[in-house]
């Protein structure tokens, strides 16, 4: 059994660590993890397995969750992958047999075809999503060949597309790596783990894939898209264990499937991390702790079954861990080293702030034991807060490529430095990252990327706890930012989080919110704090 301990002044704070156990406890009995629904993969399971149990559950999703201007997901680039996944599989459900009514699928075909001619022709930026580069073009391709299907006898509500032009790649996107994935997977060829979550985008040629091999879970890429398209039919000789992978990924939410599935480690490392950073640690930890060193090896862990290790769940995890009690030292994050830093993975385009932070967190946390002189760890450690610091922007916030709010990023960097690097290496940072954070406070106290959310809220208290709980201005922040979480604590909110979706985490979520309302009310209730 887990349970929580640490130091709370009663009242409010206390009820706070009451709703912590509930949610560990939770988080125990359910191994897979929670995340979200997604519209990009429950629409990927209505276009490749209409044979599944839910389909029609899917299909309400979808129809239920389009916007008012006719695309899904949320503003901006944002909003093409999710309305092409389900544009193209609405497309697909008028063309099922036996036939549905096609009323409701046909209106939201048109509005989604308005809305992604719409995003194609304002070129709105693509955020930096996990295979955007394989997932766009399949799905452009995918709908083009639907409507030309359509043409003889469309819908009513369709007609107005027999004549148009084709769907448009959007500018910076080709078919050239898309093409070459293709080519790889019909010749045969070895695919890398990385590829294997996106599986999806060569549906055709999936089925027939070498040397894929469903996971103990039954999962493919830990992905239900992935999984359906190398399963092709239930009948599949070989794949009971991906159909009953499905089965259970369908029925835990209910017909609509998250983008990843399982998050085991993922859930388990980022919740214990968040809740111990801010004084709440987990104890009688058995199962927690042999739970995150069940896939630990060389090289690290992966953020669950069927995914490759990666540095950023990999030093999370490392940090949980030395929370817990059990600490191993960081040498398996020596291959993700590169001379900028460290990356997510070998051969990753681009630099994660996050990533780094936390790798920052882990060889932090690794020297602060007792007796550790190990120079090139310490080495590593000044190049960590170097790097961090460049790439600053110059409000005082950091972006990241694993999340779509700049909260969530500069809360990673500004605790890593204020916790890790030497106080004339970080305060020059740390009070741009706090004046950033005190000047983009909305009205209601809240903070917020789109809207107000308690997810950034959180995220922004731990900014200023970290690196301003000493400046009048930041305290009366934090009482404002403090009262609005008291009052909006629920689960709603917007995913924030990048994958082949957007998504949200939900204990991982819950763990920030409620860590963040557990250190800010200790602060606002100590003498210091009431001024």
């Amino acid at each position: 059994m887990t349970t929580v301990d640490g130091q709370a002044p009663a009242g409010a704070t206390a009820d706070v660590r009451s709703q912590v156990r509930d949610l560990v406890a939770e988080m125990m009995r359910e191994p897979a993890g929670r995340t979200s629904p997604s519209p990009y993969e429950t629409a990927r399971l209505v276009s490749l397995a209409p044979w599944l149990v839910g389909h029609h559950d899917r299909v309400r999703y979808l129809l239920d969750t389009q916007r008012p201007d006719g695309a899904w997901g949320q503003a901006g680039g944002y909003a093409l992958v999710p309305t092409l996944s389900a544009t193209e599989a609405l497309l697909a459900v008028l063309r099922s047999d036996p036939p549905v009514d096609v009323a409701g699928p046909a209106r939201a075909v048109d509005r989604g075809l308005a809305a992604l001619f719409r995003l194609v022709r304002d070129a709105a930026p693509l955020p930096d999503m996990p295979a955007v580069d394989l997932i766009v073009p399949a799905l452009v391709d995918g709908i083009n060949h639907q409507l030309h299907r359509l043409t003889a006898r469309p819908p009513a509500g369709l007609r107005r597309w027999q004549s148009s032009a084709p769907l448009a790649l959007p500018p910076g996107i080709t078919r050239d790596r898309l093409t070459a994935v293709r080519r790889l997977v019909a010749a045969g060829g070895p695919i890398p783990d990385k590829l294997l979550h996106a599986l999806e985008v060569v549906a055709d040629v999936a089925p027939a894939a070498r040397g894929v091999t469903p996971t103990a879970s039954g999962s493919v890429g830990a992905s239900p898209a992935a999984t359906a398209a190398w399963l092709g039919k239930p009948d599949r000789p070989d794949g009971g264990g991906a159909l009953a992978y499905l089965e259970s990924t369908v029925g835990r939410h209910g017909g609509p499937v998250p983008c990843a599935a399982p998050i085991t480690v993922f859930e388990r490392a980022w919740v214990t991390t968040t809740l111990a950073r801010a004084g709440i640690a987990l104890t009688d930890h058995a199962g927690l702790i042999s739970s995150l060193t069940a896939n630990l090896g060389a090289t690290g862990t992966p953020t669950g079954p069927g995914l490759p290790a990666d540095a950023d769940t990999t030093s999370v995890t490392l940090v949980a861990l030395g929370h817990l009690g059990a600490p191993v030292p960081p040498d398996c994050l020596w291959s993700y080293e590169t001379p900028e830093g460290f990356c997510t993975w070998p051969g990753e385009d681009g630099f994660s702030s996050t990533t780094n932070a936390h790798v920052l967190d882990a060889f932090g946390q690794h020297l602060a034991a007792p007796g550790r002189v190990q120079p090139r760890h310490h080495a590593t450690v000044r190049r960590l807060v170097t790097a961090l610091r460049e790439r600053q922007d110059p409000q005082g916030s950091w972006s990241d490529r694993w999340h779509a709010s700049g909260y969530y990023a500069t809360a990673c960097c500004a605790q890593a430095l204020a916790e890790f690097g030497s106080p004339a290496a970080v305060a020059e940072p740390l009070t741009r990252a706090v004046g950033w954070t005190l000047a983009t406070q909305r009205e209601d106290g809240a903070w917020g990327t789109w809207a107000a959310t308690a997810e950034e809220t959180a995220y922004a208290l731990q900014i200023l706890l970290a690196g301003g709980a000493h400046r009048p201005a930041a305290v009366e922040a934090i009482r404002r930012g403090y009262a609005y979480l008291r009052q909006h604590d629920g689960p709603e909110g917007p995913a924030l989080w990048h994958d082949k979706d957007l998504y949200q985490p939900t204990r991982i979520v819950r763990a920030a919110v409620l860590a963040a309302q557990h250190q800010a009310g200790s602060l606002l209730a100590a003498p210091s704090g009431r001024a």
